[in-house]
């Protein structure tokens, strides 16, 4: 059974930093390209960013660019997202997604991925 086990979510401070993690489990994830969204309460999901299969290639929504950087180790078949300089409105539900329909591309929709994690809660505040 494939899936994606998101952590490392927590509540943090305006200005702290996270590094979020994205297991696989069932199948490996270095022909997959994965994504990171995020859904705060009454607002739409948003794509954050995405890496291609191979880790060579990034995209990375406006709204955390320069605050955030996705990676991955295929040998550990985990990806990661390090989140820094966290304001309250990075506050939300992220996930992870993975699929092998197309390329790690801008603008980040959700409509390119088939699999996806249950979550995990970033909250920032004071």
């Amino acid at each position: 059974q494939l899936q994606l086990v998101e952590s490392g979510g927590s509540l943090v401070q305006p200005g702290g930093s996270l590094r979020l993690s994205c297991a696989a489990s069932g199948f490996t994830l270095n022909t997959y390209v994965i994504a990171w969204f995020r859904q705060a309460p009454g607002k739409e999901r948003e794509g954050v960013s995405c890496i291609n299969s191979s880790g060579s290639s990034t995209r990375t929504a406006d709204s955390v660019k320069g605050r955030s950087t996705i990676s991955r180790d295929n040998a550990k078949n985990t990806v990661y997202l390090q989140m820094n300089s966290l304001k309250p409105e990075d506050t939300a539900v992220y996930f992870c997604a993975a699929t092998r329909r197309g390329a790690c591309r801008s603008p980040i929709s959700g409509s390119q991925y088939d699999y996806w994690g249950q979550g995990t809660q970033v909250t920032v505040s004071s």
